[in-house]
């Protein structure tokens, strides 16, 4: 069993009516980008927890997490309700293994994301490790509609500062958006047209993906690798 610290409420941001961003303060301790914390309330008497992956870099002093709303679940409805100076809890470790640092060795790094699965992804661009270990990185980001597109302004900045080495495809599957591939990431990955759009050929000599988010999404694509 973890053990519980109590986490201050800094912030609590509503980018749609379904997905928040959560910042809050806790004495986490060193952190890996990529890993998961879990985070509880005490509801009709009893401890609910969940995973939910941390978006800061492990340098910045305020933890944030990206979630979004399951109407009929225990915990998302009230997380999404908390105002700042309010608590929750915080399992005291993190955990987790996507991370750079178990990936080996290679030229370019693919980071395919759907929905609130960007998270960690956020996290590890905003640290310093994949910049150093691969040439070219590779964020591909799936949403149904243009307003899921989270997190656009840290991922400018991010790619204002690693410009040479980041390619931010965007992907909105239910809207045309000027900018963005209207193609679930199975479909574009099987045209060609995701690595037409990245400027990188997706190769099993030069590259290692990482995938979060919908599980659907992540079976497929795999199975299409494994193709290739």
């Amino acid at each position: 069993m973890p053990d519980w610290i109590n986490a201050e409420i800094i912030g609590n941001h509503e980018w749609t009516d379904n997905l928040f961003s959560l910042r809050f303060r806790a004495p986490l301790g060193e952190f890996k980008a990529g890993q998961f914390v879990r985070l509880a309330m005490e509801i009709d008497g009893e401890i609910v927890a969940r995973p939910y992956s941390l978006v800061n870099s492990p340098t910045e002093s305020e933890l944030e997490v990206f979630f979004n709303i399951i109407p009929q679940g225990p915990l998302t409805p009230r997380l999404a309700e908390l105002k700042p100076g309010d608590f929750i809890k915080v399992a005291d470790k993190p955990y987790g293994f996507l991370t750079v640092e178990e990936i080996p060795d290679a030229r370019d790094l693919w980071m395919l994301a759907s929905g609130t699965g960007v998270g960690p992804f956020i996290s590890i661009l905003k640290s310093g490790n994949a910049w150093r270990k691969f040439e070219n990185v590779v964020l591909v980001y799936s949403v149904k509609t243009a307003r899921e597109l989270a997190y656009q302004h840290v991922i400018a900045e991010i790619g204002t500062q690693y410009q040479a080495q980041l390619s931010f495809v965007p992907v909105v599957t239910r809207e045309r958006i000027e900018g963005a591939l209207n193609q679930r990431i199975t479909a574009a990955l099987e045209s060609g047209v995701l690595e037409q759009t990245a400027g990188i050929r997706l190769s099993a000599d030069d590259s290692h993906v990482m995938m979060c988010g919908n599980s659907a999404m992540i079976a497929d694509v795999t199975e299409l690798l494994k193709a290739r």
